[in-house]
């Protein structure tokens, strides 16, 4: 929420969403990793810092026997803040 103060919460997909102008990110808890999930260009534009975290077009993947990399996810999240807003 520090990330994107004026954004909503709801549920999409099933899963908690901040939206702000669209979807902002997804994020939801499984058996053993958190799914991050801020779309395509979160991780596309993130991929040098994403290199030792399992992601796809547009999921990261984070390991619940690892650090939550909370600073890194709050900079995907301010990219997608300026993304969503530029719409």
């Amino acid at each position: 929420h520090k990330a994107a103060p004026k954004a909503q919460e709801a549920i999409k997909y099933g899963i908690p969403t901040l939206v702000l102008n669209g979807n902002l990110v997804h994020f939801g808890g499984f058996k053993q990793h958190i799914g991050f999930f801020p779309g395509a260009s979160g991780v596309k534009n993130f991929q040098k810092e994403l290199i030792k975290y399992k992601t796809s077009k547009g999921t990261i993947q984070f390991q619940l026997d690892e650090p939550i990399p909370y600073a890194l996810i709050t900079k995907i999240t301010k990219f997608r803040v300026k993304e969503n807003l530029s719409k």
